[in-house]
């Protein structure tokens, strides 16, 4: 059966996985909702890492064991979520500037 939390992630893991999570949010549009949940749902976080390892067999079959796997471990450190919301907040700044730049 798999093991889930067999090893921690690597900086590079976690580097990796905050920009995955970042960029998809920007393609569909949906950093201020992103930001606003984040935000209120910080001190949650490893709770529901914890959660997301005890409803894995629910939800693996739909986002695949190495996603839940991955973002579990992820978001059980509360400096990871501060991390993504530092990544959202820069992108939006920088799309900003480009947009606000004359061409």
């Amino acid at each position: 059966m798999f093991e889930l939390w067999k090893d921690e992630l690597t900086e590079s893991e976690e580097t990796e996985l905050i920009e995955k999570a970042a960029l998809e949010i920007e393609r569909r549009k949906l950093q201020a909702p992103a930001l606003m949940f984040l935000e209120s749902h910080k001190p949650l976080a490893f709770l529901t890492s914890q959660a997301s390892i005890t409803f894995a067999p629910f939800i693996a079959p739909f986002l695949g064991f190495d996603f839940v796997n991955n973002y579990s471990r992820l978001f059980a450190k509360r400096e990871n979520v501060d991390r993504l919301l530092d990544r959202i907040e820069r992108g939006r700044n920088d799309a900003a500037k480009v947009e606000d730049s004359p061409c």
